[in-house]
């Protein structure tokens, strides 16, 4: 069983406790088929060292595989897919990159094993770079970037919207959320309502609806847009 706490001082500071194995496929049961659809975006805004994003990741490498096994470049791209639907918050930077190491691993070996010699090494290095961009280092009660004590700087988190445009195309749209607890309506209040020390049940969360290319979403300010192969995702945008 994974430790719950990882230090005294880590409790006392940032409120960090871990929830239990246990717990957690039982709230991701709640959702389960949300949990099993490739395309479905959760969003963890205390991700720790991913515990429910890894959970989340385990199941829907699960559907890709038995869905898409017998194409490698079927099960390639929605594999591909079930990465970029899977954000994470957390204050703390080494959870944050422990986070994304454990997301990559756990994607590469189900990869790996199921391709075995036809991974290909630019769909590796573009999934790592899928979670660098989706599992980001920020207060999400601000949605403030935070400094390496944990403190708000003036920068906004910034997401990143993934969605295959055409063939093996994959565009990416990243937008600023730093406006989005100004609003009225409570169903986009995604991260206020629990403190860090309480984990929320990861849910199916709509970051992006109402954006196009050209208009800004109503819940953050529209920054930039990129399309490449999917495999060469990132060479483009840093």
């Amino acid at each position: 069983m994974t430790n719950q706490v990882k230090s005294k001082q880590r409790v006392t500071d940032h409120g960090e406790v871990f929830t239990a194995e246990r717990e957690v496929n039982a709230m991701l049961d709640l959702v389960k088929q949300e949990t099993e659809r490739i395309d479905s975006r959760f969003l963890e805004p205390a991700c720790g060292d991913g515990n429910f994003l890894a959970e989340i990741l385990r199941r829907k490498l699960a559907v890709v595989k038995r869905k898409y096994r017998k194409s490698p470049i079927d099960y390639e791209k929605n594999a591909v897919l079930a990465a970029t639907s899977i954000y994470g918050v957390d204050i703390l930077q080494d959870n944050v990159d422990a986070c994304r190491a454990r997301m990559f691993k756990i994607w590469d070996r189900e990869y790996q094993a199921v391709l075995k010699k036809e991974v290909n090494e630019d769909c590796r290095a573009a999934v790592r770079f899928i979670f660098s961009r989706n599992i980001v280092c920020g207060n999400a009660l601000t949605l403030k970037q935070v400094d390496a004590f944990g403190w708000d700087t003036g920068e906004p988190i910034v997401f990143s919207e993934w969605a295959f445009v055409t063939g093996s195309l994959l565009q990416r749209s990243d937008y600023t959320f730093d406006k989005l607890l100004s609003g009225d309506d409570p169903g986009r209040d995604l991260f206020a309502k629990e403190p860090k020390t309480k984990k929320p049940v990861p849910s199916q969360q709509s970051l992006f609806d109402g954006a196009t290319i050209d208009q800004p979403s109503d819940e953050g300010r529209f920054v930039g847009k990129y399309i490449a192969h999917y495999r060469r995702v990132q060479d483009y945008g840093g």
